[in-house]
Order: C-alpha cells, then sequence, then structure tokens
C-alpha cells in the first residue's frame, strides 16, 4: 500500500489531494512511519511517549478513510484513518482525524439546522452525545467531527473488545482555530487540553477514553520521496 491507495479511497480526489492539504500530509506522514520500528510518525511518537500509559506503542493496524456506521442512517463516520495500536497496558482503537487548516466541519446546530421530520439526525446526535457524555444543548455549540470521530474510536474499542480508545488530531501547518475549537470541546469533557500532548477523559461507554493534538509541520520533500 501507498499514498495512491489512501488518493483512491476520498470523497474528492481532485480537490483533496494535493501537498499542505490534510488528506495528502496525512498518507504522507504514516505512509512515510511504515518503515520504522513502531510504525508511527516520529511526532506521534513523541506524543504518545510522554504519556506512561503510551509508551512505547507501536502500530498493528491501520486503515485509511475508515468508516463507522452510527444511528439514525445517513452516511458512515469516515475517520481519515483508523488503527490499532499496541501498548504494554493493551490494544487502543484510535481515530486520526488530519487537519490542515480545515475546520471539524459545521457547528452541530448548522448540521441540525436542515433536517426534515423523517430525519435521523436527532437520533445520530442523541447517540453521539450519550456516549460523549455531552448534554445536546451544549453539544450544539460545538463542531460536528468533534462528536462523531471520537465516538467511531469508541464504538471500534467496543466492537474490537480493547480496553482502550484514543481520539488523536494530526495537525499540519496552522491550525490555531481548530486547536481552539478542540480546546473548547475538550472542556466539555473535563479536560484542559493543550497541543501536542495526549489526555485522559475517563470512561465512555464503558471504553477509557484519551484525547490528543499532535502539531507538525507539513512534509519536506525527503518525506514525501520516503513515503512512495
Amino acid at each position: 500500500m501507498g499514498p495512491s491507495d489512501w488518493r483512491r479511497l476520498l470523497a474528492n480526489p481532485a480537490t483533496q489531494w494535493r501537498q499542505t492539504k490534510s488528506a495528502f500530509e496525512a498518507a504522507v506522514a504514516w505512509e512515510a512511519a511504515r518503515g520504522s520500528q513502531r510504525g508511527l510518525p516520529p511526532a506521534v511518537a513523541a506524543t504518545l511517549d510522554a504519556e506512561p500509559i503510551f509508551r512505547d506503542a507501536s502500530l498493528l493496524l491501520g486503515i485509511p478513510e475508515h468508516q463507522v456506521e452510527l444511528e439514525g442512517g445517513g452516511h458512515a463516520s469516515q475517520t481519515d484513518f483508523w488503527a490499532l495500536f499496541a501498548t504494554k497496558s493493551g490494544v487502543v482503537s484510535v481515530a486520526v482525524e488530519a487537519k490542515a487548516g480545515e475546520p471539524f466541519d459545521r457547528l452541530v446546530a448548522e448540521w441540525l439546522s436542515d433536517a426534515s421530520e423523517k430525519s435521523g439526525k436527532p437520533a445520530r446526535l442523541a447517540q453521539l452525545c450519550n456516549i460523549l457524555e455531552i448534554s445536546r444543548q451544549d453539544a450544539e455549540s460545538l463542531r460536528y467531527q468533534l462528536m462523531h470521530r471520537p465516538v467511531a474510536a469508541i464504538l471500534e474499542a467496543v466492537r474490537f473488545q480493547v480496553p482502550r480508545a484514543l481520539f488523536l488530531v494530526h495537525a499540519f501547518g496552522d491550525n490555531d482555530a481548530s486547536l481552539a475549537d478542540y480546546q473548547r470541546w475538550a472542556r466539555y469533557l473535563g479536560v484542559e487540553a493543550v497541543a501536542n500532548r495526549i489526555h485522559h477523559v475517563g470512561l465512555r461507554f464503558g471504553v477509557d477514553f484519551w484525547i490528543g493534538w499532535v502539531g507538525v509541520a507539513p512534509a519536506d520533500d525527503r518525506t514525501v520521496r520516503a513515503a512512495v
């Protein structure tokens, strides 16, 4: 597998697949890391190692554009990169959300605003709120991706019967606005989140849940060549 395999899975390769865009940068970062002992991009490995429970984690399995079905029908949550990490304390379900200047989708209130009477959106939001333990009123002021991508990590932990889930933002370049949205969302989980750190949230849906943000520069030409 190589970056071209990531490209064909995108919804709109013509606009999403170019250097400095998150889809391209994530593919290059993770493919370049395949040759390393742990299978992790260096900044991801360093951030994980700063948290004792994730120290020396390694990639067991990784699937780009992995889809997780949610309640209410409609589109599945399509995670940029879903993975299983091996750690000394067990396997972890990881949903990686790549960002390169893009927002975490619309606010939930905007996402709900065009729902018809027969829409499954209210049922989906109820599921997301229930799992993350965030009220619907609070959720409406948050970004939609920050509701369903973390839940995808949790649901896959349940499906694969692993004890922990990690929602990891892999940010390339300037993402100050998205970092602020992430930090605001984290406060509703009871966490004062900072960049380049993993934080423990607690049990969600019976799963030990963690969140993290890793910020890096876009890939240089050497890294792009290493990924091919």
